[in-house]
């Protein structure tokens, strides 16, 4: 039996075309949002030659396929059409049967997962990177580190336009115009006058005006995600709505030239900014969290941050932190952002122990967030095992409670990465490597229970 045929009968087997209302794929299994799970002849699926497994999670139908992975979706692509939807009442359907929380981190391990190699080896190398500083073995202002840093730092830099590319192809609208859209965001103009305004140099200002009427937030876009992801969803139904009111004639040249003014226009006034504010309104939560109880705000701050890491909000943490060096000449702060990615490490770690495919990469992702990029952990791994990200979640709680009733605190701004240990050195140094511990077991272990061996075979 060849690969088409294989093919053929996989969308048989799941119930035909009009069962499928969506299909994407990671680095080695096919991904299949279907209307009704119980038309899934699981047994038969993994009976073909090439299917190396199958299995229904977290709303999601997988098969996987391993490296060949790309040239199977390819196929299954072409013989579905050009779309993998079914129809609009299918996907109303779909919606329907899950909650906000799986559309949600199923739409981000979509986006997320083809630029997972990219995102683990910067992440890799960046870690590595941060490791020799903290070590002092290379210097903050050699060459080198600069050179090693633009190799690390540009894919997460410039994440708008990898997410806008892979949001694009997630949500079927044109790749060209969705970069287009990202390029906006990262236009030097706006990222130059958001520089100017945090650094409160003369003359800058907080908004841009168009016509003296509707005005443009400074904001840095950089390293963003929620207002890119949630720009290209909105420009596939801009593109829609101009294509279906534009004559026919003056498709060609007017389709592309309104979608992408109206599309840029909607992420620059409204979708980017309420994106940057969500992440302010983080900011000011978790300050006033402090003013309660530290215990108290270390519950709130380990739960939160996974989540809003995943978000794209977790920078809104950094400035905070920044003040409180500049303030009170320490911070509590950044030791629970520590918790949160050891136990992240944790979570992963337990996942490349149970799962025997694509070991390599959550190897990878593991080892990145123990060296303090968690990333390719989170979008790569726990996005598609809920329970393990729940796991992380309640070690990074209880881990960042613990060390807050103790008073860890750091003294100046380090990544949060176990290379950063030696900063910690001093009164507080047992309760940090407890904290350490309790984040990584507890995650691993909780992992280990809740997503079970026999999920992950």
């Amino acid at each position: 039996m060849g690969t088409q045929e294989a093919i053929s009968r996989i969308i048989r087997l799941v119930g035909g075309p009009e069962n499928i209302n969506k299909v994407w794929h990671c680095m080695t299994r096919l991904r299949f949002d279907l209307v009704d799970d119980n038309k899934i002849a699981q047994d038969e699926i993994k009976q073909l030659p090439g299917v190396l497994g199958a299995q229904l999670q977290s709303d999601q139908f997988q098969i996987i396929i391993g490296p060949k992975v790309n040239s199977w979706f390819e196929l299954l692509q072409d013989t579905l059409g050009t779309s993998s939807q079914a129809s609009a009442a299918t996907s109303a359907k779909s919606k329907e049967r899950k909650s906000l929380v799986s559309l949600f981190m199923d739409t981000v391990s979509g986006v997320f997962g083809p630029i997972v190699p990219a995102i683990a080896g910067a992440g890799m190398i960046k870690g590595l990177l941060a490791g020799l500083i903290a070590l002092k073995l290379v210097s903050t202002k050699s060459d080198t580190v600069m050179i090693i840093d633009l190799i690390a730092s540009g894919v997460f830099y410039f994440l708008p336009f990898f997410l806008a590319v892979s949001a694009a192809k997630i949500f079927k609208t044109n790749e060209y115009l969705a970069v287009a859209v990202a390029a906006c965001l990262m236009y030097p103009t706006l990222i130059d006058a958001a520089k100017a305004l945090a650094a409160h140099q003369d003359g800058a200002v907080s908004a841009l005006w168009l016509l003296n009427a509707i005005p443009v937030s400074v904001f840095n876009y950089a390293s963003s995600v929620i207002p890119v992801i949630f720009s290209i969803l909105a420009l596939k139904y801009i593109h829609q709505a101009v294509d279906r009111i534009m004559p026919e004639v003056l498709k060609t040249v007017f389709t592309p030239t309104l979608t992408l003014f109206i599309g840029a226009l909607a992420a620059l006034v409204i979708i980017g900014p309420i994106g940057i504010w969500l992440g302010k309104m983080l900011a000011w939560f978790i300050e006033g969290l402090f003013g309660v109880s530290a215990s108290f705000a270390g519950l709130v701050v380990g739960a939160i941050r996974p989540v809003a890491i995943l978000t794209g909000m977790h920078h809104a943490m950094t400035p905070i932190a920044l003040q409180n060096f500049s303030d009170r000449g320490y911070d509590m702060l950044m030791p629970m952002m520590f918790m949160a990615n050891m136990a992240i490490a944790g979570a992963t770690f337990a996942i490349w122990r149970l799962n025997k495919d694509n070991r390599t990469v959550t190897l990878s992702a593991a080892i990145s967030a123990l060296l303090g990029i968690t990333e390719p952990a989170l979008f790569g791994v726990l996005t598609r095992y809920k329970k393990a990200f729940v796991a992380a979640t309640v070690a990074s709680s209880l881990a960042s409670a613990f060390i807050a009733f103790f008073g860890v605190r750091l003294y100046g701004y380090i990544l949060s990465s176990i290379f950063s240990l030696p900063a910690y050195i001093g009164p507080y140094f047992i309760f940090a490597i407890s904290g350490v511990a309790i984040a990584l077991v507890l995650s691993f272990t909780l992992t280990t229970i809740l997503v079970g061996r026999e999920q992950t075979k």
